[in-house]
């Protein structure tokens, strides 16, 4: 019984998914190539785009990134897709590379040795034919897994052991920060919305929580308390929520600068490992890869909100400017705890965050 091209054995994935070693059968059907390096475009945004796989007898095929591919892993490369169940005589092996009507497959061109178009494939012979009678079996290559980013270890017991604990409750920490400032009006507004209960599980009481360690330590020269207050957030874990995780992201990155200037470097790494956790929760190697190219580029080129601060300071506009000037920080202190990136190093780094805290206290 002849089956219909590539109707045993294979099965469907989307292209994102494509490892090299994989035999993926060809846009015409009734061929098949093995897969020799898979590359990844994205878009302005960052996200996976278009597929690029080589084939290992030449040729490149664009795919999207979320088109479903077949791929088989009984048929070689190049070989038909089918498996009929009558013999007769075999078509000569095409490459690749070879006229298909994939209009996508991009040729290499051939060397001056390479035979033409017109000229016959090579039969094996010996022991190189392949057939039920010969005994030498051939080598089975096992495609390497694709290189994912490297894993992200969280601190350990011992690490947290070196994050002080709370003195009392979380709210008689708050109080404790405002008593030590009373004539600070921005200090006293959030610790008395934060007295009347700190709930973790709220967005806008970690927000609060984030906002005080920031004015105890940019506009009050406050670190101990500070960190005190920080330290409620950053033994909060990732719970998948961006919104809230942003409150601990900045507590972190505030935490470590703050420690790397009192020349407490252990305890910054610790703060910094753990504002990298989540980072290591992706489990699927493909999408590490693209998060990681992501992060990266975010890294690379931060916002820094040149053009609000402009624009503040042309309309004179002083409270303005000193908002916009705070989130600058945050990104140049979330920087920081990165160790910097491809574009800006810790030096640079350094200086900028210096001038922006001078610029705010002023």
């Amino acid at each position: 019984m002849t089956h219909p091209p590539a109707s045993r054995n294979y099965s469907e994935q989307q292209a994102g998914s494509l490892r090299a070693g994989d035999h993926l059968i060809l846009p015409d059907g009734n061929r098949s190539a093995e897969v020799h390096r898979v590359d990844v475009e994205t878009d302005d945004f960052g996200t996976p785009a278009m597929v690029l796989a080589t084939l290992s007898g030449g040729g490149v095929l664009r795919i999207a990134a979320g088109s479903l591919v077949r791929v088989t892993d009984d048929a070689g490369a190049g070989t038909p897709a089918s498996d009929g169940g009558e013999t007769g005589p075999v078509a000569p092996e095409l490459p690749a590379s070879g006229p298909s009507p994939a209009e996508d497959a991009e040729p290499v061109a051939a060397g001056p040795d390479a035979p033409g178009p017109d000229a016959p494939e090579p039969v094996a012979t010996g022991s190189d034919a392949a057939g039920p009678g010969n005994t030498a079996a051939a080598a089975v290559v096992v495609p390497p897994q694709p290189v994912a980013p490297p894993a992200v270890s969280g601190p350990s017991e011992s690490d947290l052991a070196l994050i002080p604990a709370p003195d009392g409750t979380p709210e008689s920490v708050v109080e404790a920060a405002a008593e030590a400032h009373p004539g600070a009006v921005g200090v006293l507004l959030l610790s008395e919305r934060l007295a009347k209960g700190i709930n973790t599980k709220s967005g806008s009481c970690l927000k609060d929580l984030s906002d005080l360690a920031h004015e105890l330590f940019v506009t009050l020269k406050d670190p101990d308390n500070a960190l005190a207050v920080a330290d409620l957030l950053n033994v909060l874990p990732f719970d998948g929520n961006p919104d809230r995780w942003a409150s601990v992201e900045a507590s972190l990155a505030l935490s470590s600068y703050i420690c790397r200037q009192l020349g407490q470097d252990q305890r910054a790494g610790i703060y910094e490992k753990l504002l990298r956790a989540p980072e290591a929760m992706e489990t699927d190697p493909f999408k590490a890869r693209i998060n990681a190219k992501v992060r990266q580029r975010s890294l690379n080129e931060p916002n820094l909100y040149d053009k609000e601060i402009f624009r503040s300071i042309d309309n004179a506009n002083p409270d303005a400017e000193r908002d916009w000037r705070l989130l600058r920080l945050e990104a140049l202190l979330f920087l920081r705890a990165h160790g910097g990136s491809e574009t800006i190093g810790t030096a640079e780094l350094e200086r900028r965050i210096g001038n922006e805290l001078e610029s705010v206290r002023a």
